[in-house]
């Protein structure tokens, strides 16, 4: 068998390594099911690292070598397609989002990382630890607005965001900041760049009280949900799991406002910010 190239880390280290499993693993007319059982993961996760959407971690480059057969170039490059600015809990989701095409989202304390402006970034990252130092803060900032630069591009992803009533009144940064993060949702839906919805509190009960998640689609990869905690998160691509978040999602749909109603209530909280009147 030929020799794999080594990976230049400059361009797309993660694409390429993909590409290349992918190679391999057809050259010995594996499927990904097939390749999955060998590594004891499910074949949608070989179509993950295929496809760039999960990264390629050092055990399980190991047991890439092992079963196809390539004198360690899976280890020896895969620390490469590994390198990320984001926490190590965060960073395959991070790289995730920016490959989906669709992304789903719950959130019940907070205005969802794409929909943030950077002053409640940093009170955001204040309230985590007050002793960081300004300039990291400064980092994280600049790291969540690239992140929000996705919604750059007119039409991808697309971005279904439901926010509890909680995000929008709890004033994470004060008063100002509330109403120019607002201010900035309103905009976004006003353009038809997201799809924002509000679950409010006379809801009641609902279907995601247990916390936040994050479904994301791709073209050319299985879905995948994140669930995230304090400082930690979980990617999770069981077929199971992902169509019962969806029905999660489709519940919390289904209590919360229209879109209309929801751009109206924003639109207000935001003036009362603005105005400094008790919403």
């Amino acid at each position: 068998m030929a020799e794999p190239r080594n990976l230049d880390p400059s361009s797309s280290p993660r694409a390429m390594l993909g590409a290349e499993l992918r190679h391999l693993r057809e050259r010995r007319e594996l499927s990904q099911a097939e390749l999955g059982q060998r590594l004891f993961v499910s074949g949608s996760f070989i179509g993950q690292l295929e496809a760039g959407t999960r990264r390629m971690l050092p055990d399980i480059a190991r047991m890439l070598d092992e079963a196809l057969e390539t004198d360690g170039f899976f280890k020896r490059n895969c620390k490469a397609a590994a390198k990320s600015k984001y926490p190590e809990h965060f960073a395959e989701v991070a790289e995730a989002e920016a490959l989906a095409t669709v992304i789903r989202q719950y959130t019940p304390q907070l205005i969802p990382g794409l929909l943030q402006i950077p002053a409640y970034v940093r009170a955001v990252n204040r309230a985590h630890d007050p002793t960081i130092p300004a300039e990291t803060v400064e980092e994280w900032v600049e790291d969540r607005m690239a992140r929000g630069r996705l919604l750059d591009h007119p039409t991808r992803p697309v971005l279904w965001a439901v926010l509890d009533e909680a995000a929008l009144r709890r004033q994470v940064g004060g008063r100002a900041v509330m109403a120019e993060t607002l201010h900035h949702i309103a905009g976004l839906m006003r353009r038809g760049r997201v799809i924002v919805q509000v679950l409010p509190f006379r809801a009641g009960a609902h279907s995601a009280m247990g916390g936040a998640l994050k479904l994301m689609e791709f073209e050319d990869a299985p879905p995948l949900v994140y669930f995230e905690g304090a400082r930690t998160g979980r990617l999770e691509d069981d077929p199971a799991t992902v169509t019962r978040l969806k029905f999660v999602f489709d519940l919390l749909v289904a209590s919360a406002l229209s879109q209309e109603k929801s751009l109206a209530l924003i639109g207000e909280l935001a003036q009362d910010y603005a105005h400094e009147e008790h919403p």
